[in-house]
């Protein structure tokens, strides 16, 4: 499958796919970036493909994650999994986030040379671990952001260890450098610098009814705590999806495929959320 007016190329070292607003749309439109999944679709352009938001008047533009696709390590897969094996936190998770986060300025900067984006408030979209992307820059108050989606994200990085811990069939090391790290990536215990935010931006949490039942929780734990901060509690919005397991696109998910059922469902939840809230961001 090809992405016929997808944009391809590098933005100060990141490969992406971006694809333009509705046909017939002219002048700069808002910026929408997101950060795909490790699991399917776990390249930029197979997320481009399973969650493509045709409906949102906005360039959409699709990262690629540090070590995935055109990034991966000498050795691919499984030089990634290597990694894991090695410290799944510490030399994998931790420096993952990290990487995408503090790049992004940069990346943000060569996209507006390279696209006609305004230079309004963002909206920001992270699936899976890609969501502690979204979630760390969104904490970390420096961009100007209009509105968030979350789609079966990693909110807590505690739980995607013990997610890992399973798949990997060995329990975690702990180290008091692994601690601080996983406290840095628990969104949910920093629900209050989300919301101290000015203004509050609108966040969506997608959770699949199927997906692991702790990573359900987490979904609810956030949208529970950024609801008791926000002064309009319906500015965070939890959407449970029947059916939905954790991936939104078939396995592998590295080529681009044709949309699935469930996955043109929350295409729909997000496209409604950010017509709403993009522009008033």
């Amino acid at each position: 499958m090809t992405l016929g007016n997808a944009i391809t190329g590098e933005a100060a070292g990141v490969p992406f796919t971006a694809l333009p607003p509705a046909a017939g749309d002219e002048g700069r439109a808002p910026l929408v970036v997101t950060w795909h999944m490790l699991d399917a679709p776990r390249t930029h352009a197979a997320f481009a493909a399973a969650l493509p938001l045709t409906g949102v008047h906005a360039w959409r533009v699709h990262l690629g994650l540090p070590w995935c696709a055109e990034r991966s390590l000498p050795g691919g897969q499984d030089a990634l999994w290597d990694k894991a094996r090695e410290d799944m936190l510490m030399a994998c998770l931790d420096p993952m986030a990290r990487q995408a986060a503090d790049e992004f300025p940069g990346v943000l900067a060569a996209l507006r040379r390279r696209l006609p984006v305004d230079d309004g408030p963002l909206g920001l979209i992270g699936a899976s671990y890609g969501g502690a992307v979204a979630l760390r820059l969104l904490a970390g108050g420096r961009l100007p952001v209009a509105a968030v989606a979350l789609v079966n994200a990693g909110i807590r990085v505690r739980t995607v260890m013990a997610l890992t811990e399973e798949t990997l069939g060995q329990p975690y090391a702990w180290s008091d450098a692994a601690e601080e790290a996983a406290d840095r990536l628990d969104f949910v215990a920093r629900a209050g610098e989300i919301a101290a935010r000015d203004p509050q931006p609108p966040l969506l949490v997608v959770s699949g009814e199927l997906d692991d039942p702790r990573l359900r929780r987490d979904a609810a734990d956030l949208v529970a705590a950024l609801g008791e901060r926000y002064a309009d509690p319906a500015h965070v919005r939890l959407v449970s999806v029947p059916g939905l397991d954790h991936p939104l696109a078939e396995r592998p998910g590295v080529e681009p495929a044709p949309q699935l059922p469930l996955a043109t469902v929350v295409d729909k939840e997000v496209t409604g959320w950010f017509t709403r809230h993009l522009r008033a961001g």
